[in-house]
């Protein structure tokens, strides 16, 4: 009998994606690749531009038309959800959903493109991000290679946003801004969306989870950081990190989903904020009733335009 060429499941993450005990995975959602354009709807400009040479990594950006040619805008990096596995800045999804943001807020946006696990594990996603805020903080003199950014950005008012996976990496560039800096950036705050952090131990609902839900979530952890220490590991549960009080920005807006399994490590990421010692604004806000990443599977929903118009608000709030 010839050898069999049939790959060996290790986990089965359907219906986003299948990864092999080779290591190799086949990705099932996000795949699809809308071009940057003109939206005539929203009247933002988006194009792709490449942060990262060595690595030909792009990101894409997002401008909005209608305000004035001479007008500085606060400047958000967004990073993109998907269990660090899955998806990209130039899915329709995420299209989608950074130009509406833009229009509403009348910000200019970076949508990161950083490479995915398991091929590129933690700590890769990590700093490509990092690599990407570099790359923007190069035009803070007006002489950067992107006029989009060396025009409109206003580096006094920089953002990091993400959602699932990708509000874990805003997390950690925050954390990471705070201890390292860079100079001619103020990141003003963080807006962290049903952000995918974990723990050993089973806190509030999560003990009344499926246990197979639960195993997902530790076995994608193990996929994304190989080299982890476990579900304690601070890169993953940031309530573990002596270093929490160094976060970087002045303020921190968290969403959380009622129906979402993630809920309450927002809810003690917010409230452990509060008391630690960090010294900043920090929000939280709830949908009651919804799931993870509502708002992107279904945006002109009550709640999600509740929370863009929250999001909004809170970029263009004082501290």
């Amino acid at each position: 009998m010839g050898s069999s060429t049939k790959r060996e499941i290790a986990h089965n993450f359907s219906p986003h994606g299948i990864i092999y005990k080779d290591g190799s995975i086949d990705r099932l959602s996000g795949n699809e690749i809308v071009p940057p354009s003109l939206d005539p709807k929203s009247n933002v400009l988006s194009k792709d531009v490449v942060y990262s040479q060595e690595e030909n990594l792009s990101s894409r950006l997002f401008l909005p038309t209608s305000v004035d040619a001479s007008r500085k805008l606060p400047l958000l990096l967004y990073y993109h959800g998907g269990g660090f596995c899955i998806e990209t800045p130039f899915s329709l999804t995420y299209h989608s959903y950074l130009k509406t943001l833009v229009a509403e807020a009348e910000i200019i946006a970076v949508s990161v493109d950083y490479r995915r696990a398991p091929e590129h594990p933690i700590p890769i996603p990590y700093d490509d991000s990092w690599t990407a805020l570099k790359w923007a903080a190069s035009h803070v003199n007006g002489d950067g290679p992107e006029e989009w950014l060396n025009i409109h950005a206003d580096f006094g008012r920089v953002y990091f946003a993400g959602d699932s996976a990708g509000g874990n990496i805003a997390h950690h560039m925050a954390m990471r801004y705070g201890q390292e800096r860079l100079p001619g950036i103020n990141v003003a705050g963080t807006v962290l969306i049903h952000p995918y952090f974990w723990g050993k131990e089973r806190i509030g609902n999560e003990v009344n989870e499926r246990e197979a839900v639960r195993e997902g979530l530790d076995a994608m952890w193990h996929v994304a950081c190989p080299t982890t220490s476990g579900c304690d590991d601070p890169l993953i549960n940031p309530i573990k990190d002596a270093t929490l009080p160094s976060l970087g920005g002045s303020k921190m807006l968290v969403f959380i989903a009622g129906n979402d399994v993630l809920r309450d490590r927002g809810w003690l990421y917010y409230e452990t904020l509060n008391k630690n010692g960090w010294g900043g604004k920090v929000e939280i806000m709830e949908a009651k009733e919804e799931v993870h990443v509502f708002h992107l599977s279904n945006p002109s929903s009550v709640n999600a335009v509740a929370m863009r118009r929250k999001f909004v608000s809170f970029i263009h709030e004082e501290r």
